[in-house]
């Protein structure tokens, strides 16, 4: 009997504008992904509409997105449950 294949995984690191016009992914800066948040940098607001936007743009579940490291910083790391990093990127269009 062989173990079941381990659930596709992934982190990206990110670049956060709060108070952008509207939500958008801006291209890479390096290693990180900037995107670009309508919502300000108050009471975990824009880290909420950050999760809710990219779980919509990969077409995942929100608790498929979960917030790593970066609460209170424009540096984030997130988790990507069920995408690899080339299917995250490619759902990005980056």
């Amino acid at each position: 009997m062989t173990a079941p294949a381990p659930a596709a995984r992934c982190t990206l690191d990110l670049k956060i504008v709060p108070n952008a016009p509207r939500n958008e992914v801006a291209g890479w800066l390096g290693e990180a992904l900037k995107i670009k948040v309508h919502a300000p940098a108050l009471e975990g607001r824009a880290n909420d509409e950050l999760c809710e936007f990219l779980a919509d743009k990969l077409k995942l579940p929100r608790r498929a997105v979960t917030l790593l490291r970066g609460e209170k910083s424009r540096q984030k790391t997130v988790r990507l449950d069920g995408l690899t990093l080339a299917e995250a990127r490619q759902r990005l269009g980056v």
